[in-house]
């Protein structure tokens, strides 16, 4: 491990241990950069993507990243789908815009649309569907 790779586990490293403990901890990446959800009501933000992506990957952490998707169903899901429950009690079905959803809920959303989701377990299951379309793994 470089120095400059210990430095950035140890400016990352409590954000990243306090997403862990927390229920719906997850880092989302977008065009407009990172941010890492680590408690209720908690963020960091910023534009170091590949880094802090590879920090969370490593750590066990929830990554979505969309940055590869269509901008029309980005806008989609940000603005329509759930919010992820971070921290906070989920909202009773059906989720909708303004709910707060299981972070697996949200996240096999944007892996339908076409993002890099790591460490959300893909659902078992023939027919799954989201939204009424089939969902392929």
């Amino acid at each position: 491990m470089r120095k400059s790779d210990n430095t950035i586990l140890q400016h990352y490293g409590d954000y990243i241990s306090s997403a862990l403990r927390t229920e719906g901890g997850h880092l989302s990446i977008g065009r407009g950069g990172f941010t890492l959800h680590y408690s209720r009501g908690a963020r960091l933000s910023g534009y170091d993507c590949e880094t802090i992506k590879a920090c969370c990957i490593t750590a066990g952490l929830p990554v979505i990243d969309s940055r590869m998707v269509a901008l029309e169903d980005v806008v989609r899901l940000a603005v329509r789908g759930p919010m992820v429950a971070v921290g906070e009690e989920v909202s009773p079905r059906p989720y909708h815009a303004l709910s707060f959803a299981p972070l697996c809920v949200v996240a096999q959303a944007y892996r339908a649309a076409g993002a890099e989701v790591f460490n959300v377990p893909v659902p078992a299951g023939p027919g799954r569907r989201v939204r009424g379309r089939p969902v392929s793994s």
